[in-house]
């Protein structure tokens, strides 16, 4: 175990579980993983190598005598007849006969329906009346002569979610870690390495959590396949169902008029829309009309009777584009089905999670350390729904006044739910209120900004916020503003841009450097996750005319380290001619730990560049005190990087056919700043 597992076992003893477990557990169940969690939290809840071993076992056995597959179903019916009475594992929902006055169990792996349950049962566990319930249940074969009685019995039923939980230590254990810990705790729960993300990565995954926590939280992604968007609304929380965005009907999501029953908000603290994205899907104009009113009122309508629900809202689909292609020639809404492609209900969203930014999952980003038993941690974003934390950061920032209500709305209520994850207790910092300030007004924004290109009565608003100790203004941006500035802003015609006439070093790095000009002094901020970024954006033109170059840089020392060199030496190969040679040479810090593999890359490298014309040396600080990150050349240059050539957020580099493995313009950077000097 690491420090941090160390730490999160010492401090939520019998509430965490090693994430790997549920791989391990899992064979060809398929169920949540909040339901095999519940498992291993029974007799895995513990760092003792032993007890862990013989806890998978337990659960591996339970799962094999218990849990019903589908394709087994028959076979379970036979043992439940044969044996008298059997428990099984399996989701449970009830439906209400009025003919018989009765509540009506089905089993859906089991395959078999009208099996009765006593209203007080259905009274305790009422998501059982809509979407269904993983529960542990036993159930009893009475074969009766009778056919309009049902053979079987429902003898107990044990909903599979956490029966106690105290959110006082809950808060109280949370101020034993820093903000650092507590995030990386958090990726971890979710069963994701937080080294494979950078800060704004992981803040992105954490917003996905907001709308159990967060009462009547509009939340859309749209971005490409693979990234996760939905695995947090159908294996994270039993307090949150996930529903394909072709199958939902008025009386399934809000009420049945003929018989009065309330449908999934009013059950579930989340419903989220798979699949929601697609032009050429039908969708029924009452559900959206409904829907408009219920994002904006918290309520419904049946019939005379207005109704109140407190469940979230979440879209999640797919793109068929790229990010630059929408900027350019619709929206980032383009890919929503006609009847939601409407100003009026996406007004009423409160963030939109770029889904482009989020990595498509790979097995490496997969932890096997330790986190929250996602119950738990469910349980704990459930009691914060109590909270409200829209109003901590008015002691420190004010928003411009040129925010509407509904933009207000969204991003205090965004950074409501931040804090709570991120601050359960309420209590932090000037700077931590600073970022989530801003993480939320850009999620809002992306919105607006949207909606002023599809529907031109939108006016231009001011998203910044005022320092209220020194009445500084602070603009907020986002992301893809920054990266693609040319397409971005409202009713861009595409003409209104020449792309050809912009240099590369200005298309990629948004630094005003004109080829005909020469390089200039200057100074680049790049922010976390940008994409459009390349060592030959950043440097060809400072270093196309150098004879001699001394790259200082403490960490080239792991193979990703020195292959960032070694691009950075393409580029020089790349700019010069063939016929003049230049030397290069590396200023770095021995690896204590592999130095003989450090210095097998520097000779490999070596070998290979003297084949163009570039003599590669190294030397290792001997005092290993060397802190500055710089890049100088006898051409008079001197480029000085604070995170030195480790710019890339980690990507596959196994896959010969990834484009971010290809192509450094196709990464996510990390944040960082370069700052260039005429020396004289």
């Amino acid at each position: 175990m690491n420090e941090l597992d160390k730490k999160i076992n010492e401090y939520f003893p019998g509430t965490v579980v090693r994430k790997d477990l549920v791989k391990t557990v899992k064979g060809n169940a398929i169920v949540p993983s909040y339901v095999l969690e519940y498992l291993l939290a029974q007799y895995c809840a513990t760092s003792d190598e032993d007890t862990i071993q013989s806890g998978i076992e337990t659960v591996k056995e339970i799962l094999r005598k218990h849990y019903v597959h589908r394709n087994e179903a028959n076979f379970v019916r036979s043992e439940i007849s044969r044996k008298g009475r059997l428990k099984v594992i399996d989701r449970v929902s009830v439906e209400f006969n009025p003919a018989t006055d009765c509540h009506e169990a089905a089993f859906a792996n089991l395959q078999i329906k009208k099996v009765l349950i006593d209203s007080d049962t259905v009274k305790k566990h009422k998501k059982l009346l809509v979407g269904g319930v993983w529960c542990i249940s036993e159930i009893e074969y009475i074969p009766s002569e009778d056919k309009k009685i049902c053979p079987w019995i429902l003898n107990s039923i044990k909903p599979i979610q956490m029966s106690h939980f105290d959110f006082f230590d809950f808060v109280e254990h949370r101020k034993n870690f820093n903000t650092e810990e507590w995030i990386d705790s958090l990726i971890q729960t979710i069963g994701f390495n937080p080294e494979m993300f950078g800060k704004r990565s992981k803040l992105t995954q954490l917003i996905r959590l907001i709308p159990y926590c967060e009462r009547n939280y509009n939340l859309i992604e749209l971005g490409p396949k693979g990234t996760g968007k939905s695995h947090i609304y159908s294996e994270f929380s039993p307090h949150g169902i996930l529903v394909s965005g072709g199958e939902v009907s008025v009386p399934k999501l809000f009420v049945n008029n003929s018989s009065g029953k309330v449908g999934l908000v009013g059950y579930w603290d989340a419903v989220a829309f798979d699949e929601f994205a697609g032009k050429k899907k039908r969708v029924d104009k009452a559900l959206v009309d409904i829907m408009k009113n219920y994002m904006a009122n918290k309520s419904f309508s049946r019939g005379v009777e207005t109704l109140g629900a407190e469940a979230s809202m979440v879209f999640v689909g797919n793109t068929q584009h790229s990010l630059a292609y929408m900027l350019m020639h619709s929206d980032l809404f383009c890919e929503l089905p006609e009847r939601y492609y409407d100003s009026a209900f996406l007004d009423r969203l409160h963030f939109y999670i770029p889904g482009w930014e989020v990595d498509v999952i790979r097995g490496e980003m997969f932890t096997n350390g330790y986190g929250f038993v996602v119950d738990y941690l469910a349980e704990a974003l459930r009691c914060l729904r109590n909270e409200d934390y829209s109003n901590k950061y008015k002691e420190h920032f004010t928003l411009s006044n040129d925010i509407s209500t509904r933009d207000r709305d969204g991003i205090n209520k965004t950074f409501s739910g931040l804090m709570k994850i991120l601050y359960p207790g309420g209590e932090a910092d000037k700077d931590e209120i600073e970022e989530i300030l801003k993480f939320a007004i850009e999620g809002r924004k992306r919105v607006k900004d949207q909606l002023m290109r599809i529907d031109n009565t939108y006016p231009d608003t001011d998203f910044s916020y005022k320092n209220n100790s020194d009445n500084k203004n602070v603009d907020v941006e986002t992301l893809e503003e920054i990266e693609y500035p040319q397409h971005y802003k409202k009713n861009q015609k595409i003409d209104d841009f020449d792309t050809e006439s912009v240099p590369e070093t200005a298309k990629e790095a948004s630094f005003p450097t004109a080829e005909d000009q020469g390089p200039k002094e200057g100074h680049l901020t790049i922010k976390e996750n940008q994409r459009g970024i390349s060592f030959n954006s950043l440097f060809r033109d400072y270093l196309k005319a150098a004879s001699q170059i001394t790259i200082t840089d403490p960490y080239i020392r792991k193979f990703y380290q020195a292959r960032n060199l070694m691009e950075v030496i393409e580029v020089v190969i790349d700019s010069k001619p063939d016929s003049r040679e230049v030397k290069i040479h590396l200023v770095t810090i021995a690896d204590d730990f592999n130095k003989a593999g450090q210095e097998e890359y520097f000779c490999s490298i070596q070998k290979t560049a003297i084949y163009a014309g570039v003599k590669f040396t190294w030397e290792f600080d001997s005092t290993n005190t060397i802190h500055a990150r710089h890049i100088v050349t006898d051409s008079g240059w001197k480029i000085t990087l604070d995170r030195g050539l480790d710019i890339f957020q980690q990507y596959n580099m196994n896959d010969a056919f990834a484009l971010n493995n290809r192509m450094q313009k196709y990464r996510s950077c990390k944040a960082f700043e370069v700052t260039y000097l005429k020396q004289k």
